[in-house]
């Protein structure tokens, strides 16, 4: 044994001497390159090389590297409009580089050539070959190459050269627009982009990384960019998925039928195993090999697109990429999962005597293709959970969200028909006689798609409309009480059952319950509109689409809006509903007309009887929040944690106080808010920071005209400001923060105060000069980070990196 110990000790002294020898020929060729660059350049980065023998021998890219990455990196670099589409969200998005060809261009009229990572190419030379551009070096791996090859590198390298300033707001020669005209350098033209604008180092438009940071990432640079392997399964996941991928491939017609819909409808989702590490998640593939072999994933555009001719197979493959919060939709499958799903697709008594072929547009119609399924098994097993279903729309794989978020308000609320009333779209033979004129676009390459607007698509709503007015008129009238049963109360417990969406400008986000005041308007989904809005707006949207694509999807939006929205009017009062509707959209709705001239015997039959006061929607509102009232708890603790039952928060003074301070500042209304961001997170710091606690500021802009499709931007149909608004939340809400306060809980009641006395520009710069924390700000990164991990801390599934791409300028 000690012989044994003996030689052990040998080796790792060996190969200690090893690592310390080349880890000194590093640094030599460090200092050998530093040598030859400009006296300032000497300086700044021979302390460099004297301080690294602090990071002790080579670098760790999990446990060192990647950290840096995400928290001053990804924040701005990890979604489809990260600047020159360099993802710095994972290994293989560095070592793909990047590309000055933007894929949210407004100005592009043809559809462009995919770009996904991971999928559309597979090696770097792949990449290079569709024009992708290098950040790391490529040529021979020496230390002196590793830096001097490395735009990356010199990125950094300017930013450390030439500090941004560290007050007050950044010089107008930052450009800070999402529109903005982008800065690609290569390793041929960086010199001459750090000429032309010194101050646009990395990071960009922020503060400065920390020595350390800059130390750990220019060694590791320096060191040939060495990653780590990818990350297994987990020893809890790996017979997890052993069981599903066994369960999604079974031969049986029915059994493929399902697990094509399951496919079509979680292709997206950041998949998470029950009881495993919080942080693992997989996605749904399609491959060419079968489980126990290597995920070949078949790159379709859409996951409706043919797979091909030759057998493939449904694989669940790891999530390697930084979770970004704009993407990270979440899915939980499990063993009671999957028996729920026996017991809505495989329990029913259906027969499947021929599977659906991929014909495109058959493909793109869930009611031909999976005519087959009961409408009840489809419609239940999207309500089980609506919130995910909505949130692929509203924040969905796609960053920058106008197409769907133009053409709804800035905040309502959705509720559901029940399932088990008898509604005509929960009937199977209804939808099976509707599904052509529920055909949605799906044609992302043409630009005829809008010309079959006002063609097959609208003339096939006009018809669905008019049999569903047919039934309307038979149903007779309904007390109030009675009429409330057909408003989905989650059967008592489950909280997808009423939900708010935000909008954040070109972004938005969704929260379980009945968030806020009332809003002014309210959607009341069934099962073809949810099922439509999904394959409108997740499966069968192209980001890389045609303006054709991108415009008839945004017009067809409006077909489902307005389809929503009338479900909520047919609760009320027939002598209402038009002035009502009408006050909603001044003008909206006759532009409408003009174009698309919809069936309106729906406003003059009478449904709902027993309102009692002369504000119906009002009196609605109240009752709709008495028959979602069971699941309210769960929906407050979904909000906060991400579970049903959130452990309890001690109501000591500090929250109490800060609690009453903010309600004050939920009642701002009006022009007053006009200086306010969209979303600003705010800290309330106490004594102990550990104890500090986090809010949501959210302005609710309200608009006259949500439907101006050939507008350039919303903002130019705002007519209403008088009637803008504030939402306060108890939680950190929306993907993209555009600010950050801080304020001492001593503070927090002048702070609401002063939040109330904001008339105008000038006063709201003097508060942000109090309480704000601006790009500028010395503290800038720690205060990211707090929330970063406050986020973390409180929703350890469900949070991912905010997006600092939207911060102001304040």
């Amino acid at each position: 044994m000690k012989e044994e110990n003996d030689l052990s000790l040998k080796k790792w002294i060996i190969n200690n001497r090893l690592r310390t020898v080349l880890f000194v020929a590093v640094l030599s060729a460090i200092f050998a390159y530093f040598m030859q660059q400009s006296p300032h350049a000497m300086d700044n980065d021979l302390e460099l090389a004297s301080a690294s023998a602090l990071l002790n021998g080579p670098v760790n890219y999990e446990r060192q590297i990647k950290p840096i990455l995400d928290r001053r990196c990804v924040v701005c670099h990890g979604c489809y409009d990260a600047p020159c589409q360099l993802k710095i969200s994972s290994i293989e998005g560095l070592q793909r580089g990047g590309s000055d060809e933007r894929i949210y261009e407004p100005k592009r009229i043809t559809t462009m050539q995919p770009t996904r990572l991971f999928i559309d190419a597979k090696t770097t030379d792949q990449w290079r070959a569709r024009g992708f551009t290098s950040v790391l070096n490529e040529a021979e791996q020496t230390p002196e190459n590793n830096l001097k090859n490395s735009v990356l590198y010199h990125l950094l390298r300017l930013k450390q050269q030439h500090p941004q300033p560290t007050q007050g707001q950044l010089p107008e020669s930052f450009t800070l627009g999402l529109d903005r005209e982008e800065s690609c350098p290569t390793l041929e033209t960086v010199n001459e982009f750090a000429q032309k604008t010194p101050l646009w180092g990395m990071p960009y438009a922020m503060p400065n990384l920390s020595e350390i940071e800059y130390r750990t990432l220019v060694s590791w640079l320096a060191q040939g960019s060495p990653a780590s392997l990818p990350a297994l399964p987990s020893i809890t996941v790996l017979p997890q998925i052993k069981e599903w991928e066994n369960f999604l491939n079974q031969s049986s017609n029915k059994q493929q039928l399902v697990s094509r819909y399951l496919y079509e409808h979680l292709f997206h989702a950041h998949i998470h195993f029950a009881k495993s590490p919080e942080r693992e998640f997989y996605r749904l593939v399609r491959s060419t090999t079968p489980a126990g072999k290597t995920v070949e994933e078949i790159s379709t555009l859409r996951p409706y697109d043919d797979p091909g001719s030759a057998p493939f197979y449904y694989r669940l493959l790891r999530y390697q990429p930084a979770i970004v919060a704009k993407n990270h939709t979440v899915y939980e499958l499990s063993n009671q999962r999957m028996q729920r799903y026996r017991e809505l697709f495989l329990a029913a008594d259906y027969e499947v005597v021929k599977l659906p072929a991929y014909e495109p547009k058959m493909a793109a119609n869930p009611f031909k293709t999976f005519a087959a399924i009961p409408v009840a098994a489809r419609y239940r097993f999207m309500l089980d959970d609506a919130h995910f279903f909505i949130e692929g729309f509203i924040k969905g794989p796609v960053c920058r969200g106008q197409i769907a978020l133009d053409v709804i308000e800035d905040r309502f609320w959705l509720l559901f028909f029940d399932p088990d009333q008898p509604v005509i779209t929960n009937s199977t033979q209804f939808i099976d006689e509707m599904a052509n004129e529920l055909q949605v676009p799906a044609d992302g390459g043409s630009n005829l798609e809008l010309v079959r607007i006002w063609t097959d698509y609208w003339q096939g709503q006009r018809r669905y409309m008019e049999k569903k007015q047919a039934w309307f008129k038979t149903i007779g009238t309904h007390d109030l009480d009675h009429a409330m049963n057909f408003i989905w109360d989650g059967d008592g417990h489950n909280p997808n059952a009423a939900l708010t969406v935000f909008r954040h400008f070109d972004s938005g986000s969704v929260v379980y319950g009945l968030v806020g005041a009332e809003p002014e308007t309210t959607w009341v989904i069934d099962y073809p509109l949810l099922e439509r809005i999904h394959y409108l707006l997740v499966a069968g949207f192209d980001v890389y689409g045609s303006l054709g694509h991108r415009l008839s999807t945004r017009v067809y939006m409006d077909f489902l809006r307005m389809e929503g929205e009338d479900y909520f009017l047919a609760f009320l009062p027939a002598n209402r509903r038009k002035a009502i509707r009408d006050t909603w959209y001044v003008g909206q709705r006759s532009t409408i007309d003009e174009l698309f001239s919809a069936p309106q015997a729906w406003l003059s039959t009478e449904a709902v009887t027993g309102y009692q006061t002369d504000d119906p929607q009002q009196e609605l509102y109240q009752r709709i929040k008495t028959r979602v009232a069971t699941v309210a708890q769960a929906a407050d603790g979904m909000n906060r944690c991400g579970h049903h039952r959130c452990a309890t928060v001690e109501e000591k003074d500090a929250r109490t106080k800060a609690a009453l301070a903010m309600e004050k500042v939920a009642q701002l209304q009006g022009k007053k808010l006009a200086a306010f961001p969209d979303v600003a997170f705010v800290r309330i710091k106490m004594d102990n920071f550990q104890e500090d606690f986090s809010y949501t500021l959210i302005r609710n802009k309200a608009y006259k005209n949500v439907t101006s499709f050939l507008a350039d931007e919303r903002e130019r149909n705002r007519v209403d400001v008088d009637a803008d608004s504030m939402t306060v939340v108890k939680w950190l809400e929306g993907a993209y923060p555009n600010f950050f306060f801080s304020v001492a809980l001593s503070e927090i009641e002048e702070f609401a105060r002063h939040c109330a006395s904001i008339r105008n520009q000038a006063e709201y710069k003097k508060f942000v000069d109090r309480y704000g924390v601006r790009r500028t700000h010395p503290e800038f990164w720690q205060m990211a980070d707090w929330f970063q991990s406050e986020a973390a801390r409180n929703k350890a599934v469900l949070s991912g990196l905010f997006d600092l791409n939207r911060y102001h300028n304040h």
